[in-house]
């Protein structure tokens, strides 16, 4: 048991990791590979199919070369970016390009789902707030009336997941933790919603078959294991929504415990032992890896704020870091740490691709406000990570006003290695924010978890987390900067809403 190895795929909006664990839950290797968004107009983002294969082999050989006994592997699991959608053929060949979470183009769909249904009725079916054109089932709609041609060839509408496991096991299998956001997908039964699959024209068999996250779905083709340079024996198996994973990855398996996430997207999750409908209709409701759990859940454009102002502003930094071989975005937590807190009055709204729950608003976009002539690069950046802790905060709010209070505050992803983030969280939050052994791989641990358990190397998900996780890293909150955050909170708060008709206007430019 002890030199069996798992795999945990992670396969993000902008790269793809896997890593390599041993049962003890120590880091063998990991290897990521990024890629690009296409973006060819207003509210469109999509991805070529073939690059999550292409990056997945790119990475088995990286982390071959790295000395990983590839033939150890026992088990592989999967975290992923939930929403990301693909219409394939009957011989599961990709019809048109993934269409991404972050994708916004099914407006008009989304606001005739409203009229439809309404969003009260989406809530207490789906657990989701409302019809969001994010969200697969208004895309399904849309790519129905826009692109009939693809919609008539169309065989099975996957999820990113659900297509890679066709790519190496041959079969159509999804997990409910991965539905969960679908809105054609019940909550309240765990199967499919009969009534949405009539309006959008489809049927159950052109979904794929539903099951627990942690289940073994098959052993790996033989011509994918050659390609992967692993056995044939390796069982595939099912994981979930990338965030929920990394919650798991950090131990964040019991109520009341909170996970937050900055990668490319910012996320929130909270398990619950029952489905918990926020009365304000502000707080999603999603199905958790661990059977017969459920959490609360919001995400949006986070860490892909940063990435983009490094991108576009920061060539310099960037051109430092790749001489020294460093990373660049440590440069960029080091010119933010010479501002002090409160960012000299600059604020930001990081909604860069519209705003989800607790403040759902498609039109929303990323602005920067109160600039003056004392702002520096340095003031942009930090302005940039404080917002960020300010939506943290709101969702911390939106949890309470449930009744749902949360006592600790675990972080993981790229934003989890920057102190100086975790310090600004820490005070904004007025929290203590931990990190743990396993940070930016902890989507990874956690699919890993996931696989080991469904191959029966674990007997109970909580004891592998308890055996497998230690907190590495606590960050008090420093109360000196109480007021001033809570004055840039309320300000991002109204800022937020004093635009909404500006947001409005603004739409479709």
């Amino acid at each position: 048991m002890s030199k069996q190895l798992l795999v945990g795929i992670d396969m993000g909006t902008s790269a793809l990791k896997v890593a390599v664990f041993d049962t003890a839950g120590k880091l063998q290797a990991s290897a990521t590979r990024e890629y690009s968004l296409l973006t060819p107009a207003n509210n469109i983002v999509e991805t070529p199919p073939h690059i999550y294969m292409d990056a997945i082999k790119a990475c088995f050989r990286a982390v071959a070369e790295k000395g990983v006994d590839t033939m150890a592997i026992a088990a592989i699991g999967f975290s992923a970016q939930s929403e990301t959608l693909f219409f394939v053929d009957a011989e599961g060949r990709a019809l048109r390009n993934a269409i991404s979470w972050m994708d916004n183009r099914a407006v008009t769909q989304a606001k005739r789902m409203t009229e439809k249904f309404t969003d009260e009725y989406c809530y207490k079916k789906t657990g989701q707030v409302g019809f969001a054109p994010n969200w697969p089932a208004t895309k399904v709609l849309w790519v129905k009336e826009n692109e009939p041609e693809v919609f008539a060839k169309t065989a099975k509408i996957l999820l990113i997941e659900d297509f890679i496991i066709f790519h190496l096991t041959g079969k159509y299998v999804a997990s409910g933790a991965m539905l969960t956001s679908t809105e054609y997908w019940d909550i309240t039964t765990k199967q499919y919603w009969g009534e949405m699959l009539d309006y959008l024209g489809i049927t159950e068999d052109m979904l794929p078959q539903i099951r627990e996250s942690g289940e073994a779905v098959g052993t790996i083709l033989p011509e994918m294991a050659n390609e992967l340079g692993v056995g044939e024996s390796v069982m595939i198996c099912t994981g979930a929504m990338d965030n929920a994973m990394g919650a798991v990855g950090v131990g964040a398996v019991d109520p009341g415990v909170f996970s937050e996430s900055i990668g490319s997207c910012l996320a929130v999750c909270v398990p619950t032992n029952g489905i918990h409908y926020d009365p304000n209709m502000l707080m999603p409701v999603h199905y958790y890896p661990i059977k017969d759990t459920y959490m609360m859940h919001t995400f949006t454009t986070g860490g892909m704020c940063l990435r983009w102002f490094r991108d576009h502003f920061c060539q310099m930094e960037r051109a430092v870091a790749e001489i020294q071989g460093t990373d660049s975005y440590d440069m960029l937590t080091m010119e933010a740490a010479t501002v002090p807190p409160g960012c000299d009055g600059l604020s930001f709204l990081p909604h860069m691709t519209g705003a989800l729950a607790p403040d759902l608003n498609p039109n929303a976009t990323g602005v920067f406000f109160g600039l003056n002539l004392n702002h520096k690069k340095a003031h942009f950046i930090r302005a940039i990570m404080e917002s960020l802790g300010f939506l943290v905060k709101r969702n911390l709010d939106a949890l309470s006003d449930m009744g749902i209070e949360v006592e600790e505050v675990r972080a993981f992803g790229g934003g989890s290695k920057s102190r100086e983030w975790c310090q600004i969280k820490a005070d904004i939050l007025q929290k203590p924010i931990c990190t743990t052994n396993v940070q930016e791989e902890a989507a990874c641990l956690g699919a890993a978890i996931l696989a080991g358990y469904a191959v029966g190397i674990f007997d109970d998900v909580k004891a592998a987390c308890d055996s497998m996780i230690k907190i590495v890293g606590r960050y008090e909150p420093n109360p000196e900067h109480a007021a001033i955050y809570q004055k840039g909170y309320e300000k991002y708060k109204k800022l937020q809403d004093d635009l909404k008709e500006m947001f409005e206007l603004n739409a479709g430019n």
